[in-house]
């Protein structure tokens, strides 16, 4: 098969990305999504609080999602559903499914927007027995919401992530007890006005600095341990406390799906566990892009679409233009209270602006976001309330920039 560009996932990001591709040219686009159907993570998303940057209005996620693929059918984009992309190289993609079996599409361009994946049990060690009625909370989600299925009536829930924290809502509407919300940090992970609609207006506590230690049950849960930890998130012995519950939900972490990545050879951040990308978000191999949550994990799909647009324009204009532009690439560093930053990379000759995603590594009420060049300040802007759990977004001008962008964050008293 052929196509001038391959995109893999038909959830936001994908789509958004694809519209933006053939409205700058590309008249051959093929999405690959494994699932039977487009809308990603939205369609189990039945909340509102979606589109309000985007649209100016408040939708739900299959609203959001609809919205977008009813502009991809109207662009005549092709969708193959339930197909599993194995291999990508900047020229091809290998892939599978049982009407094709296994096929290659010769391309001119890839964009990798597959999402991201939830953290397990097993990959924070939480030790007990191993019943039924423990599971991460997007897949309780996607039970209750899309299979209509119960389940469990008193629910404990370890992590303040922003998919734990709706659940927490869920579940009561649902009319389970959520015994409570409990996070190793001293603070909550997840977007502040989540806090306030799933946890404060349902009376549900949120215990910082609390973490599981143990899970009791042999076949269903009936209970877990939990416990204070100190300062280094380890816990104190004689703060332990049981709580009986049948179900445990984890919101403890998203990981971006890199496997595709992995094998291709590009090169992953330590930090966001997406790849290294120019401010065209082009990974470490040239004609290869990747958008949306594979690339770093949003708080907002208004900045997922936004970003996919780029990435689709991007895309395009290499495949148009038979290649991007080779000149010097300067790097950007994260400086202090300052996560991590994205693009990595960023290509001098350019002229125009570029988007500067970053979060803060812990919460800071009043601080100067400052930026420097080669050193120099360019930009200072004080903000308030500053989060892990919001990013944060610089729009930068290319004339300022003549070498090593490094972002601080100065914290005020």
């Amino acid at each position: 098969m052929r196509s001038d560009l391959v995109i893999i996932g038909a959830g936001p990001a994908g789509l958004a990305a694809a519209i933006a591709a053939r409205k700058s040219g590309i008249k051959s686009i093929c999405i690959i999504e494994r699932d039977v159907e487009a809308g990603g993570i939205l369609n189990q998303c039945i909340h509102s609080g979606f589109g309000l940057s985007y649209f100016n209005q408040e939708l739900t996620g299959p609203e959001y999602a609809t919205r977008f693929i009813d502009a991809a059918k109207d662009e005549g984009i092709e969708v193959m559903f339930d197909t599993m992309a194995l291999a990508v190289t900047a020229t091809s993609v290998k892939a599978l499914n049982t009407k094709n079996g296994l096929f290659i599409i010769d391309c001119k361009a890839v964009i990798l927007a597959m999402g991201c994946r939830e953290r397990t049990r097993f990959a924070i060690a939480i030790p007990g027995t191993r019943p039924s009625g423990v599971m991460p909370a997007g897949l309780a989600q996607r039970y209750i919401n899309i299979e209509g299925k119960v389940i469990g009536k008193r629910v404990v829930i370890l992590g303040s992530g922003d998919i734990g924290l709706i659940m927490a809502r869920r579940m009561t509407l649902e009319g389970a007890k959520v015994e409570a919300c409990v996070e190793i940090m001293p603070y909550s992970s997840g977007l502040t006005r989540n806090i306030a609609q799933c946890l404060d207006d349902f009376d549900i506590p949120l215990l910082l600095s609390h973490t599981v230690t143990r899970i009791h049950g042999v076949n269903r849960v009936s209970g877990v341990t939990i416990c204070r930890v100190d300062e280094y998130r380890n816990p104190i012995v004689g703060e332990e406390e049981f709580i009986e519950c049948d179900t445990l939900l984890l919101s403890v972490g998203l990981i971006p799906e890199n496997e595709l990545s992995t094998e291709a050879g590009i090169i992953l951040d330590e930090r966001t566990r997406g790849p290294i990308v120019n401010d065209f978000n082009e990974t470490s191999i040239k004609g290869i892009f990747a958008c949306g949550n594979v690339l770093q994990v949003h708080d907002l799909v208004d900045f997922v679409s936004l970003e996919a647009e780029r990435t689709g324009i991007a895309a395009a204009s290499y495949i148009l233009n038979k290649g991007t532009n080779t000149a010097k690439e300067i790097v950007t560093i994260a400086g202090n209270n300052v996560s991590y930053l994205l693009p990595q990379r960023v290509i001098l000759s350019n002229k125009g602006y570029f988007d500067l995603y970053f979060r803060v590594i812990r919460p800071i009420a009043k601080g100067d976001i400052v930026v420097t060049c080669n050193k120099d300040e360019i930009l200072r802007v004080h903000k308030e309330h500053l989060t892990p759990g919001e990013m944060q977004l610089l729009n930068l001008d290319k004339k300022y920039i003549t070498g090593d962008i490094a972002v601080d964050v100065e914290e005020k008293v």
